[in-house]
């Protein structure tokens, strides 16, 4: 039983910032660990993962405009696929997360919760969710 990791596939929109957070917690459950870390990890050079508040969805909004703003497309780029900034924009957010495990829960503060960030899209998407008991 000490870790197990499951694959998570969603559809995304053009950029996006979706709540994946009670898909982990369903993950950290299944899992049977009760004390230890789970680690949320996107395979995806365009995307990202990240941890922020839950609570006001305009904080969603705020960020994609803060990044855009941060990492907006120039024409002065090569990358031939024409998405350099989703690159910028996953490489700045990151590609995963690690949240402490204890009893069974995820030790996530009042208003946080997980993000999978979609800065290329539509794309067919995944995300990796692996528990490690400690």
């Amino acid at each position: 039983m000490g870790t197990r990791h499951t694959k998570h596939r969603l559809q995304t929109a053009r950029e996006a910032l979706y709540d994946i957070t009670n898909d982990v917690m369903a993950s950290a459950e299944a899992s049977g660990v009760r004390d230890g870390i789970c680690v949320v990890y996107c395979p995806h050079t365009s995307a990202g993962i990240t941890i922020n508040e839950n609570a006001d969805p305009a904080v969603r909004h705020d960020l994609l405009l803060g990044l855009e703003a941060a990492l907006p497309d120039q024409g002065a780029f090569r990358h031939g696929e024409g998405n350099s900034s989703a690159h910028l924009k996953a490489s700045a957010v990151g590609s995963s997360v690690t949240v402490i495990l204890e009893d069974g829960r995820l030790v996530l503060g009042r208003w946080q919760g997980i993000y999978f960030c979609e800065f290329d899209g539509p794309r067919n998407r995944e995300f990796i969710v692996k528990v490690l008991a400690g």
